[in-house]
Order: C-alpha cells, then structure tokens, then sequence
C-alpha cells in the first residue's frame, strides 16, 4: 500500500508563518513547526500542510459488550465493534492505555491501512449492532471517525463515541451530529486536577458534554475515582450539582477505580471510596449510578 493511503489531509487547522501550521482539532490549538507533529502525536506538519497519520490505521479492534464502554442504558445486551488508533490529547500521569495513547506508528507492528468502508463491513461481518470509537481518544482520529460514522449511519447501525470530550467546538459540530450514544470521561470536577493530573483544563470538556446532551445524543459520564486527588465528597457535591444544573439527575454516572498505571503509582481506590460515592449520588436523587473496576 503506497504512502499517500496512510497520510491523509487533516481538517481543522490554518496555516501560519514560517511554514507553521495551527490545529484547530482540540483546545491546544497546537502550532507546529515543518516535520513536527502536535500534542497527540498523530498529526503532522509536512512542507506548512497538516495530515493525519492515524486516519485508516487502527492498532486495536475488537468485538465488545456495550457495557464495557461502559454505556448501561443504551443498547444492553448487545455488542459494539470497537477500534482505536494510536495517540491522545491529554497527558494523563494515571492514563490507564498508555500502550495507545503514547504509543508510536513508528514502533514495530502491522498497521494495515482499514478504509472506512471495510470498518462497516467487519461490523456487519461480525454481526455487532453498533460501531465504537474508543481505545485511545478518538478525538485524534476525528476524520477517520467521521467517515466510517457517516457510512455507518447509511447502514443503520449506531455510533458510539468514548472520548475525553477534549475538542474544539469546531471540530465538534462536525463530529457529534454524527454520534448516537457516548461515554464521556470526566476525570475530575476540578480545573487543578486537570492541569495537575492531565495537562490540560475542564471547561472545554463540560462544554462538549453539555453539547451532546443539547443534540439530545444519549450521553453517560466516567470518572476515574483517585484517592487524595479526586475522591472527596466535596467535589462530587459540585460535579452533582453541575450535572442536576446543566443536564438532569437521569444521565448516568459511572465511578471507577484506579489502579497503578504509566506514571502514577498511588495505591488502588478503596472499595469503601466507591460505595461512599454511589450512597451520596443516590442520597442526592441520582438513581443511575455505577461502579466499575471493583
């Protein structure tokens, strides 16, 4: 398969000076120079033009339960064909894929070019009743997942996005039109925790959350619960209230433990964390509560 199947023509960037270019794809808004690539390490200024180089190459594909998205009210039951690419625009110190998120076309491995189109078929060839981006942050992929969401919807079978929710409002708008259902990660109500934990902020990713309920996709939130850093019933009160505020107390919210990964290596969330959690959401009238990883 000659070259210009795997480098594909990024959307969402402007040039600048001196053969730079701007991302516009997440609220990086990355400039990089000739040769270099962005945050994610998947998006690459060659001679002043962007071009994804994750777009067609999946490093991971499996046939999944929907329930391990984790999505518990869309679609039970059934299965979702799941794929990621390598790359992420956060830098999670607790990333629990670091494999994929950090990880590099450049290491050894067959990255076959998959057309959007094949991604369909093996979904219907493996009879899956939804297509899943997830794995890695699908933001990075977003051309990719545009078009095998597009042919996805021609085939009648749902869309699935699992996200950070880390993207522009721009590349947004053209993404999530196209989803049904998605799980977004919220990793902590906080703005110190997200520059501390994941070098990044939160506003853009309550921004995306509050996007996709307005479309009126089927949305349920993550949380990775760490101790000392974003387990205190105080933060869950206000990340409630922003839910009870925002959208209402019937979406679902999914707390899960950590366990030591990448580069963190504070012990594992208790047990005790978790139900703690679920008996204060439930107190406070949030009925869809789940706890994962326990």
């Amino acid at each position: 398969m000659s070259e210009q199947y795997y480098i594909h023509p990024a959307s969402w960037w402007e040039p600048c000076a001196d053969g730079k270019v701007k991302c516009r794809l997440c609220p990086r808004n990355c400039i990089i120079g000739n040769g270099h690539f962005g945050y994610c390490a998947v998006r690459e200024n060659r001679d002043g033009k962007l071009f994804s180089i994750s777009y067609g190459r999946p490093v991971a594909v499996h046939v999944d339960p929907i329930e391990k998205k984790p999505l518990a009210r869309f679609m039970p039951g059934t299965s979702t064909f799941s794929f990621g690419t390598f790359g992420c625009n956060l830098g999670c110190l607790f990333c629990q894929n670091d494999s994929m998120s950090r990880g590099s076309y450049e290491s050894p491995g067959n990255y076959e070019f998959v057309k959007p189109e094949r991604i369909v078929e093996l979904a219907q060839q493996y009879k899956s009743d939804s297509i899943s981006f997830t794995y890695n942050e699908p933001a990075v992929f977003a051309e990719y997942a545009i078009d095998v969401a597009r042919l996805a919807g021609d085939a009648k079978l749902p869309r699935v996005l699992v996200s950070n929710g880390y993207i522009t409002s721009e590349a947004a708008g053209d993404l999530y039109p196209l989803i049904d259902a998605a799980n977004i990660d919220m990793k902590g109500f906080s703005e110190d925790f997200y520059r501390e934990m994941t070098k990044s902020h939160l506003q853009p990713v309550l921004d995306s959350i509050k996007l996709l309920y307005t479309l009126g996709k089927h949305i349920e939130i993550t949380t990775l619960i760490i101790p000392e850093k974003n387990d205190s019933i105080e933060m869950l009160n206000l990340w409630l209230d922003w839910v009870e505020q925002n959208l209402d107390k019937t979406v679902p919210l999914h707390f899960s433990a950590y366990h030591p990964c990448y580069k963190y290596t504070a012990p594992p969330t208790p047990r005790e964390t978790l139900y703690a959690i679920r008996r204060q959401a439930r107190a406070r009238g949030f009925n869809e509560v789940f706890l994962g990883n326990i």
